[in-house]
């Protein structure tokens, strides 16, 4: 107890320091919410990283997945590698990055206000982004608090509170430079703990061949009749499987906590260093909780689903390892869960006030009063996001996993059509983005309330998710092609970014005579 005590105690000494530390870069709206656009590759990364897995996916999705399907739970883990991190900072980076700057936009709102013109979609898309971002916040909350009760036996609203308040304090201290330099180290606790985590529960089983081998001995019936099929390549419902992978790794697309971080790139040489920084991450991180998480059914003696719910799985085969590993599982958790909650209350305080109170209801906000305003709401979020928490544990309303699906399938349906077709076509017309807000915000809103109305495939908040944002790449070209054109000057100006010539190394691109 002492250990994890202690080590509890470095951990959140080294997060306020850096908070306070950074003061220095957030004395400006540009530096507290951007980090004056000057983060380097790692850091840029691991904040990327570690925005992207929390206890949401380390408890509830590596728990409720891996159970449900087996060691192909992993196939999770890689999409969001491959899809969710190689390919948004290969498609995403680079574009994101000049555009945003060229249209001197700071968040997500103001991108769709100043590419598409009018400041209706702007308002819009700030009120889902606040909407939807408190039930994926509470969703960390409850994670983490599965694995506190585990270690030190503390009460749920404890530990809710305690982070809530020590996350809230280096924010609001040092803002993104000082979220962006703790994400950087609290990566590399995640980085150590998963391998720790990866070898020890294995080694629990017997080592990796014996694990998959009793793993392959599993039969639920009410699941499938395969023999083996736990241990399988695609698992028992690769269908639905498709649907987790596509929502958790395509999803970041159109996120705004995470598109975020590449308006903040330092430069052309981080986004070539960030990409593989970032890809490497999310295999390691993603891909061992995943991993681990297949191997549940082997502690099913231990586990009651039907009393404690798919939370308890990853919590439960943690329980019989040694206490220093506890201590480093508990610091991993909190570690990821204090990095999503920073970027989350970060992106929702700046789109507040950047995007609906500046300008509309408060008429001249000057440079000092937007800081106040934005510290001011990181506070109230943290507190609405902590009440919402203690309140779903207390009447046990749903899984972690209904909750950040719910989320991400409304964010991400909303925006990522629009985002990405902003930055690639100029034919993007703000009827198409308006019906793909309107769109995922209506489908994921009936998800909540009416579920059992919806087809069998899509009464999870899963796949109801992944379809609205698949649906959103088809709504936003058919609409944008019979509906009204984007003004010419406008969308001239907004891809006038493109045509800038700058000058590269030789080992960039041939010069003209070489390739003559």
């Amino acid at each position: 107890m002492i250990i994890k005590v202690l080590m509890l105690v470095v951990f959140f000494s080294v997060m306020l320091t850096i908070g306070f530390i950074c003061r220095k870069n957030s004395t400006d709206v540009n530096g507290f919410v951007l980090g004056g656009r000057s983060v380097g590759p790692w850091v840029t990364a691991f904040a990327y990283g570690t925005s992207y897995f929390s206890a949401v996916v380390f408890v509830g999705y590596a728990g409720q997945f891996g159970w449900k399907y087996g060691i192909a739970a992993t196939w999770a883990g890689i999409g969001n590698a491959l899809i969710g991190s190689l390919l948004a900072w290969v498609i995403l980076g680079r574009r994101t990055r000049i555009m945003t700057q060229h249209l001197d936009s700071a968040t997500m709102p103001q991108f769709f206000a100043a590419r598409f013109g009018g400041n209706s979609l702007k308002i819009a898309a700030s009120i889902i982004t606040f909407i939807f971002l408190i039930p994926y916040t509470a969703s960390l909350y409850n994670g983490l608090s599965r694995l506190f009760g585990m270690a030190f036996n503390i009460d749920y609203s404890v530990c809710v509170i305690v982070m809530a308040v020590l996350t809230g304090i280096y924010v609001i201290a040092g803002g993104y430079m000082a979220t962006a330099i703790n994400d950087f180290i609290q990566g590399i606790i995640m980085l150590i703990g998963i391998s720790a985590v990866v070898i020890c529960v294995l080694n629990s089983q017997g080592g990796f061949i014996a694990s998959l081998e009793g793993l392959a001995m599993i039969q639920d019936e009410s699941v499938s009749t395969a023999p083996g099929i736990f241990a399988s390549f695609f698992g028992p419902d690769p269908v639905n499987l498709l649907g987790v992978v596509l929502l958790t790794s395509l999803g970041t697309w159109g996120l705004p906590q995470m598109v975020q971080k590449f308006y903040a790139i330092k430069s052309e040489k981080a986004i070539s260093k960030g990409t593989i920084v970032s890809t490497f991450f999310a295999f390691v991180v993603a891909g061992g909780c995943y991993f681990v998480g297949g191997f549940g059914r082997l502690f099913s003696d231990r586990i009651d689903i039907a009393a404690n719910g798919y939370d308890s799985v990853i919590p439960t085969m943690l329980s019989g390892l040694p206490d220093l590993l506890i201590a480093v599982v508990v610091v991993l958790v909190l570690s990821a869960s204090m990095s999503t909650l920073s970027s989350l209350v970060l992106t929702s305080s700046s789109t507040l006030t950047l995007d609906l109170l500046k300008g509309h209801v408060v008429k001249n906000m000057d440079e000092k009063k937007q800081l106040t305003i934005m510290r001011a709401l990181i506070v109230v979020f943290v507190a609405i996001s902590v009440v919402i928490a203690i309140v779903q544990y207390k009447q046990n309303v749903t899984f972690i996993a209904q909750l950040m699906g719910v989320s991400w399938g409304a964010l991400a349906g909303a925006f990522l059509a629009p985002f990405l077709y902003g930055l690639y076509w100029k034919g993007t017309s703000k009827a198409g983005v308006w019906c793909s807000f309107v769109f995922s915000t209506v489908v994921m809103l009936a998800n909540m309330f009416v579920r059992p109305s919806f087809p069998p495939l899509l009464q999870s908040p899963i796949n109801a998710g992944a379809f609205c944002m698949i649906a959103g790449l088809i709504i936003v070209p058919v609409v944008s092609l019979f509906t009204k054109k984007p003004e010419r000057q406008l969308v001239d100006s907004a891809f006038a970014c493109y045509n800038k010539e700058v000058m590269v190394h030789q080992s960039t691109s041939l010069s003209d005579e070489e390739c003559a």
